[in-house]
């Protein structure tokens, strides 16, 4: 009964399609027909409203963050499985026929979840390589890949070759390794949802952020 409340109710949750709400309401757009057809906050960004596209972005990170938090406070057991249909359900949400955004806001909501120190791994490593190539897809991408090696490294490579520590213990082995584990089903799902804009790449089609 515990799973299935968690599954039902992280997926439901994610599976809020705000930035279509928003547009819909305050616009009388479809954000489904402008620009890439994403429901993202970058797309709504291209409706021309500003306060719309921050305020997606805000509700989409909630999305993820109220679900996975709320699953750690009662079901700790059941954090990973909270988080990941959190972000199934963003990006195939069951009311807009499984096509849904491509999960990057939702994502980091999970990681506020899951860790302050992930997230702002992932929003100074995003911002660094926006400035550098101005594009929001390869910036997704690896700051998604660099929290997943960065994890990684940090939670199961380290502890065993510091010879100050005697070694992770099985328990927390098994949660270090679920943890990053999951990280990376979210970098494979992440570099899925970009595989149009990694398409557009490389025909050099792929448009830049305006900063």
């Amino acid at each position: 009964m515990e799973i299935t409340s968690v599954v039902f109710f992280s997926y439901l949750s994610g599976s809020i399609p705000f930035g279509l709400i928003l547009t819909k309401f305050f616009s009388g757009q479809d954000v489904r027909k402008i620009g890439s057809g994403n429901i993202g906050a970058t797309n709504v960004l291209r409706t021309g409203k500003k306060y719309l596209a921050a305020t997606t972005l805000i509700l989409d990170i909630l999305k993820g963050y109220a679900p996975v938090v709320i699953t750690l406070q009662f079901f700790p057991e059941y954090l990973q499985l909270s988080a990941l249909m959190a972000f199934l359900g963003h990006i195939f949400p069951i009311w807009l026929k499984f096509k849904g955004g491509k999960g990057v806001a939702t994502y980091l909501g999970i990681l506020f979840a899951l860790a302050y120190e992930l997230s702002a791994l992932f929003i100074f490593t995003w911002l660094v390589v926006t400035l550098i190539f101005k594009y929001s897809s390869v910036s997704s991408m690896f700051a998604t890949m660099t929290v997943f090696v960065v994890t990684l490294i940090r939670e199961t490579a380290l502890p065993i070759l510091s010879p100050a520590t005697e070694g992770p213990s099985i328990s927390n082995l098994i949660i270090t390794v679920n943890t990053s584990f999951i990280l990376f089903i979210f970098f494979i799902l992440i570099v899925f949802t970009h595989r149009k804009n990694i398409s557009n790449l490389k025909n050099k089609t792929e448009q830049k952020i305006k900063l």
